[in-house]
């Protein structure tokens, strides 16, 4: 099976960065609150406070001066609902201005220069990310040099593992959840992400050699943590790996790479997240039906 959009999502990534928008920057003194579904969720938590696209619509009254929406294609329903649900400002960070989620937004981020091809989404989410890092006055130029590097950098080895585990705290934590994603829709394992800290608060119980782990060092207590996480992880016999990390935008590329060479590795295809097989397009169909009503 081929794995070529998604390859080549992950190969522009440095192109598709370097045009990110850098020329605005949220309101001050605005109290920011993002949302998402997915990848675009993930993306989301690296800006702040942020809230699942359906958790907004079931209560969308809250403390916050301005909705911040995530949506490549903008037109995720149940992000479409919450912009719907929301009375006040909203702006978007999308790769399309023209969708129906732009729409209702005042102000619209065209944070990539197109619409990533594969279902296994990579160079939109670290355009989304670079984004709204932007907004809020961050620095990002340096950020494709940064992710052209992560691009040849040695991948971490596995073996026949079916079970993974990603743990990342504080800035970390969106990109465990993003790691983990790639993973199950991409290469089809079954990945877990975890908080560092609840990980080893019992979640442990269920570890053990047949997990490969992978703990986002962090900085700080959450380095502290990390350590104490991977030290755990391999007393169960697991093969641990402490991750360094620099960003978001430049921590989930490892994982991204990753998640090809298992697929390719194990004959699964990940441009189309499983949906060419029948019982996946099925179950995806099941669940528009279902939110349709």
């Amino acid at each position: 099976m081929a794995a070529e959009q998604t390859k080549r999502g992950i190969a522009l990534q440095p192109e598709w960065l370097a045009q990110v928008p850098t020329d605005r920057r949220f309101p001050d003194g605005a109290r920011l609150l993002f949302c998402g579904c997915g990848t675009s969720f993930h993306a989301a938590q690296t800006g702040g406070e942020a809230v699942q696209a359906l958790e907004l619509v079931l209560r969308p009254v809250r403390d916050a001066d301005l909705l911040v929406l995530v949506s490549h294609e903008a037109e995720t329903p149940l992000t479409l609902g919450a912009a719907q649900a929301w009375a006040g400002p909203k702006w978007l960070v999308t790769g399309n201005p023209n969708g129906p989620i732009a729409a209702l937004c005042d102000e619209v981020v065209v944070a990539a220069p197109g619409i990533e091809e594969s279902w296994c989404h990579t160079v939109s989410y670290t355009c989304a990310v670079a984004a709204i890092a932007a907004l809020r006055g961050e620095d990002v130029s340096w950020l494709p040099d940064a992710v052209e590097v992560a691009l040849e950098e040695p991948l971490p080895g596995f073996d026949e593992q079916e079970r993974f585990l990603v743990a990342g705290a504080g800035r970390d934590w969106p990109t465990a959840q993003e790691a983990v994603l790639k993973l199950r829709e991409g290469a089809w394992v079954a990945a877990e992400a975890y908080e560092t800290e609840q990980l080893l608060h019992g979640y442990l119980a269920a570890v053990d050699e047949t997990v490969r782990a992978f703990v986002l060092e962090g900085e700080g207590s959450g380095a502290a943590r990390a350590h104490a996480a991977v030290a755990a992880l391999r007393a169960l016999g697991c093969d641990a790996d402490l991750v360094p990390t620099r960003h978001p935008v430049v921590d989930v590329v490892v994982f991204q790479r990753l998640t090809v060479a298992i697929a390719e590795t194990r004959g699964r295809e990940p441009d189309r997240i499983r949906r060419h097989d029948e019982r996946w397009a099925n179950a995806a169909k099941a669940a528009k039906a279902d939110n349709a009503a």
